[in-house]
């Protein structure tokens, strides 16, 4: 086994750099590691008082504590509302603007709970979690790096060779069957489109027409894994 650091859109080069090329098999898992996400100093999660960070490569520069005191209200709503699909990012984002500057999760969960009026708390989740959600899709620019990293895989599996991916949230999902969608089909011209002029041909076959979730038997082993879904393809 070899160990390397980097980001997904950086697997192209460290898999020749290695010598993983071609590959019989590519595994994405683009959940958070439960050892960032239990460490306050991390500042990932809203259970434990910590610094805004976020940070999945602490050497990035850009941290959580910079988009919730620094970006204009628009880019911060924005952000709430694409990344963190909450329902209330307008307002969201206003109370976290009126309270700058935030220092801690916990200074950012307060705003988000002040923002939120409580008849309308998630009775599944915290009413925290989309807005750090997004906070921390917006850091990690998570959705680019994904999208980065499907292309690169595709590009170093062998003829046969298999994309696994594990997504834990909706936007996660929606990207990785999009991609193996379009890559599945001979053309990508609109369908009112009398004749094809994309020139694009299949690179993959999918193999999980819906994606695999986990049993009851692991959930009880490790009940973080309940909004996993695993999606697989082949490359022809």
């Amino acid at each position: 086994m070899v160990v390397v650091h980097g980001r997904f859109s950086e697997l192209d080069a460290l898999a020749r750099k290695t010598g993983f090329v071609p590959a019989d098999c590519v595994l994405f898992d683009f959940g958070l590691s439960s050892v960032q996400l239990d460490a306050p100093e991390r500042g990932f999660s809203f259970r434990a008082e910590g610094p805004l960070d976020m940070r999945m490569d602490t050497t990035s520069t850009l941290d959580a504590a910079r988009i919730v005191n620094e970006l204009d209200i628009r880019e911060l709503e924005r952000i709430l509302r694409d990344y963190g699909e909450e329902r209330w990012a307008r307002r969201v984002a206003q109370f976290i603007v009126a309270r700058r500057p935030l220092r801690t999760t916990t200074d950012l969960a307060s705003a988000v709970e002040a923002a939120i009026p409580r008849r309308a708390w998630p009775r599944d989740i915290n009413v925290a979690t989309r807005t750090f959600q997004g906070i921390r899709i917006a850091v990690n620019d998570e959705l680019g790096e994904i999208e980065a990293g499907l292309k690169a895989a595709l590009g170093i599996l062998k003829p046969g060779g298999r994309m696994a991916t594990i997504s834990f949230h909706s936007l996660e999902d929606r990207l990785v069957k999009s991609f193996f969608n379009v890559e599945s089909k001979d053309c990508i011209c609109p369908p009112q489109q009398p004749v094809c002029t994309c020139g694009h041909r299949a690179t993959l076959r999918i193999v999980t027409r819906r994606p695999i979730r986990p049993s009851e038997a692991e959930l009880t082993a490790n009940p973080r894994a309940r909004s996993a879904r695993l999606r697989v393809a082949e490359k022809i």
